[in-house]
C-alpha cells in the first residue's frame, strides 16, 4: 500500500512491545521503509538494529541499489564481509544488479570472481543476474559461457540471454537461441517474447514475427505492454501500415517508447510520410516527446525532404532543450544537407556542442553530395586533428567527395589508408566509389582492372557504377562486360536496362538499344519513370515526361518556349540526338522528350517570379547532359539560383555555372 503514516504508527507499537529485536520483525520493518523510498529512515533503523542478520545486510543493498548508489552499496556489500557475514544467494544479485544498472562493469567483475570464490557458481539465480550484466554491457561471449553451463533450465537466464542479443543488434543470435529454448519445450515469458518479436523487427523477419505474435497470444500475453511495444516497432518496421496501427490501438496503455517505436519503425521502412503524421498526434494526446522521438520525426522529414515539417520539429526541439542533444542535431545536419539548405546544415555543425564520429560524417556526407569535396576533405582532416576515428562511413563521404570533383590520385591514397591507418576492411560501397571516382575521370579501363582486382565478388552496385561509368564515355566493350555481371545479379532492375540503351544509343548501335527494349519488354521489366518535385507556396508539384496532366500545363509549356528562346539568344542548342535516331526524332511529338525538371523549373520561375529565393528541385533520375547544359543557361538568363538534387547529388546552378564543375 505504501502508507508510510501507518506503518510509522506500527513501528512505534513494536517498540512498545519490545518485539523489533525479533529477526523477523527487524527484517519487516526495515523492508517496509525500503518499500516506501524512505531511505534514510530505513538507514537509521539499521545502524539501531544490534542482530547481525544477512537479510537486513540484503535489503539495504537493494535499497541503495534502487537509487543508484553504486559507492554506498559498495560500503555496505565491503562492510558485511569486515563483521563476518557470509554474502548469501541473494547478497550477490541485489550488489550485481546494481553493477548493471549504473554501468560499473569491472566492479561486477570483481563481485563475479568473488561469487566463484564463494561456491556460489552453479547458482541458477545468481547465475541469471550474471548472464543479465554481461549481456546489457555487450560482454556477450562471457555471458553465453555462463548460460551454457547452467545444470537446469532456467527461464530467466534465457531470456537475459535472448534480451541481451536483440538488444545489442545480433538479431540472427537472438531468434536462434529463441529457437532452441522452444525445441526444449521451455515457456516464454512477456520478456523473451517481446525480445524475440524486437529481433524480427531489427531484420524485418516478418513471418517469424507474427508466428511469435501468434505465440504470445495462446501464452496469454496478447495484451501486455511489453509485447505490444515490440508487435508495434515490428510492424512499422516492415512497413505494415494497417498492422502497426492494429496493434498500436489494441494496446491498453501508450508511453513514448510506443510512440516512438511506430514513428521511427515507418521512418526506417520509407513510410515517412506516415511517421510525419504521427509527430503531431504524439503531441496532441498529451504524450512527451524525448530525444529518440525528435530524431525519429526529422530523419523521416529528411527521408521525405520535407523541409517545412523538419524546421517546425527543429524550432520545437529548441523550445524543449533538445537542440543541444547530439543525436538529434546530427539528423538536423542531414535533413538540411538532403533539403539543400547546406548552410543551416553547417550552422547546426558547427554549434554541436559535443559531436561525435556521426556529426562529422553527417557535415562531410553533405558536402560531398553538393559537390564540395574540397570541404569534405578538409573536414575529414580536421576530425582526425581532433582525434576522432573514422569509419566505413566517413570513408563513403570522402570517397564519394573525390569522385564528384574528380580528385583520382587522391581517392586512391585514401582508399589505401582506410586499412593501412585506421583498419577498417574496404566494403563493397568502397569499392563502387573507387571505380566511379575513376570512371567519371575517363579511366575506364583502370576501373575494370581494379573491379578485377577485389578481394570477393563486386555486387550489383559496384558492376552498375562500371556500366554508368562506360556509358558516359562511349566504352562498349567494358560496358557489355558490367552489364553482363549486373543482369545476372539484378535481372529485374530497370536500371540496367535503361543504362545499357543508353550506352547502345550514345555508342550509336541502336539495332543492339532496340534489342535491349525488347528484352526489357519480354521480361516485364518497367522502366522507373522520370520525376521531379518543385515546392512552391507550401504546394509540392510533381512532373513527368512530357507532362501535359498539371492545371497550369499550358501556361507551363508557353512560359517554358518563351525561355528556350532566350537561352537560345546566349548559345543554348538542345541535345538530344545521343539517345534516338533521325527517323524517331522526325516521328517523335516535340514535347515528349521535354524532361520533367525542366517542366518544375519553368513552373517553379513563373510562379514565384517575385521572390528572388533559390529554387530547389528534386529529381528521382540523374540529370541528362543536356537539362544540365540547360539549367546553366537558365540560371544565367533569369539571375536565379537553382539547386537540382537528382540520384547522384546535389547541383547548384548559378550565373551558368555549376557547382559540380561538369563534373557528375
Amino acid at each position: 500500500m505504501g502508507d508510510l503514516r501507518k506503518g510509522m504508527q506500527l513501528h512505534s507499537y513494536a517498540t512498545k512491545a519490545g518485539m523489533c529485536s525479533d529477526i523477523i520483525v527487524e527484517g519487516s520493518l526495515l523492508n517496509f521503509y525500503v518499500k516506501c523510498s524512505d531511505i534514510k529512515t530505513a538507514h537509521k533503523f539499521f545502524i539501531a538494529t544490534k542482530t547481525n542478520n544477512v537479510v537486513l545486510w540484503n535489503v539495504m543493498l537493494v535499497a541503495y541499489g534502487q537509487m543508484g548508489e553504486l559507492v554506498e552499496s559498495f560500503r555496505i556489500y565491503s562492510k558485511m564481509q569486515i563483521e563476518g557475514l557470509q554474502p548469501n544467494q541473494h547478497t550477490y544479485p541485489s550488489i550485481l544488479r546494481t553493477c548493471t544498472s549504473v554501468g560499473a562493469l569491472d566492479l561486477g567483475e570483481q563481485v563475479h570472481t568473488q561469487v566463484i570464490k564463494t561456491g556460489f557458481q552453479p547458482n541458477v539465480y545468481v547465475c541469471s543476474v550474471l548472464i543479465d550484466m554481461y549481456a546489457k554491457h555487450r560482454t556477450l561471449e562471457t555471458a553465453l559461457k555462463i548460460f551454457r553451463r547452467l545444470s537446469e533450465d532456467d527461464i530467466v537466464s534465457w531470456t537475459a540471454m535472448i534480451s541481451g542479443y536483440a538488444q545489442h543488434d545480433m538479431f540472427s543470435e537472438a531468434l536462434k537461441l529463441f529457437g532452441e529454448m522452444q525445441e526444449r519445450g521451455i515457456r516464454s515469458d512477456n520478456i523473451g517474447l517481446a525480445s524475440a518479436i524486437s529481433a524480427c523487427a531489427g531484420i524485418q523477419a516478418l513471418n517469424q514475427g507474427r508466428q511469435i505474435h501468434s505465440q504470445s497470444i495462446v501464452n496469454g500475453y496478447s495484451l501486455d505492454f511489453s509485447v505490444g511495444n515490440a508487435l508495434v516497432c515490428l510492424y512499422a518496421r516492415c512497413g505494415c501500415t494497417l498492422e502497426a496501427h492494429m496493434a498500436f490501438e489494441k494496446m491498453n496503455a501508450r508511453d513514448n517508447v510506443t510512440w516512438n517505436g511506430l514513428i521511427s519503425g515507418f521512418a526506417q521502412s520509407g513510410k515517412s510520410e506516415e511517421a510525419l503524421k504521427l509527430f503531431p498526434q504524439m503531441i496532441r494526446v498529451g504524450e512527451e516527446a524525448n530525444m529518440f522521438t525528435y530524431g525519429s520525426t526529422v530523419s523521416a522529414a529528411a527521408n521525405s525532404t520535407n523541409l517545412k515539417l523538419g524546421q517546425q520539429v527543429h524550432a520545437r526541439t529548441i523550445k524543449t532543450g533538445f537542440d543541444s542533444e547530439t543525436e538529434v542535431c546530427n539528423v538536423l545536419i542531414t535533413l538540411y544537407a538532403k533539403c539543400g539548405r547546406l548552410d543551416s546544415a553547417r550552422r547546426v555543425f558547427i554549434e554541436i556542442p559535443h559531436k561525435n564520429e556521426v556529426s562529422w560524417n553527417a557535415m562531410i556526407t553533405g558536402y560531398s553530395q553538393h559537390g564540395y569535396g574540397k570541404q569534405a576533405i578538409q573536414l575529414f582532416e580536421d576530425m582526425k586533428i581532433f582525434q576522432m576515428m573514422p569509419n566505413h562511413i566517413t570513408y563513403v563521404g570522402v570517397l564519394s567527395a573525390c569522385s564528384h570533383v574528380g580528385l583520382v590520385e587522391e581517392g586512391l591514397s585514401y582508399f589505401k589508408t582506410m586499412s593501412e591507418h585506421h583498419g577498417l576492411v574496404p566494403r563493397n560501397e568502397h569499392y563502387a566509389c573507387v571505380v566511379d571516382v575513376l570512371g567519371r575521370a575517363g579511366q575506364v579501363s583502370r576501373a575494370r582492372e581494379f573491379v578485377e582486382s577485389m578481394p570477393f565478388e563486386p555486387d550489383a552496385m559496384v558492376w552498375r557504377t562500371l556500366l554508368s561509368a562506360c556509358t558516359v564515355h562511349k566504352n562498349r566493350e567494358i560496358g557489355e562486360i558490367a552489364a553482363k555481371n549486373l543482369l545476372e545479379l539484378e535481372p529485374k532492375d530497370s536500371a540496367t536496362y535503361v543504362l545499357m540503351s543508353n550506352m547502345y544509343a550514345v555508342t550509336g548501335k541502336w539495332e543492339y538499344r532496340d534489342r535491349v527494349r525488347q528484352l526489357m519488354r519480354d521480361r516485364g521489366v518497367k522502366k522507373e519513370p522520370g520525376q521531379s518535385w518543385i515546392e512552391v507556396k507550401n504546394s509540392v508539384h510533381a512532373f513527368f515526361v512530357g507532362d501535359k496532366l498539371h492545371p497550369l500545363a499550358n501556361q507551363i509549356y508557353d512560359y517554358l518556349n518563351d525561355l528556350n528562346e532566350r537561352v537560345a539568344t546566349i548559345g543554348y542548342v538542345q541535345d538530344y540526338s545521343s539517345l534516338w535516331n533521325d527517323l524517331e526524332l522526325e516521328q517523335k511529338d516535340p514535347t515528349a522528350h521535354i524532361h520533367s525538371e525542366k517542366l518544375a523549373v519553368a513552373f517553379g520561375l513563373m510562379s514565384l517570379s517575385e521572390m528572388i529565393i533559390p529554387l530547389h528541385v528534386m529529381k528521382n533520375l540523374r540529370v541528362c547532359s543536356d537539362c544540365h547544359n540547360w539549367l546553366k543557361f537558365v540560371s544565367k538568363i533569369v539571375d536565379r539560383t537553382v539547386i537540382v538534387r537528382d540520384s547522384y547529388r546535389f547541383h547548384h546552378f548559378e550565373n551558368g555555372s555549376c557547382s559540380c564543375k561538369d563534373y557528375w
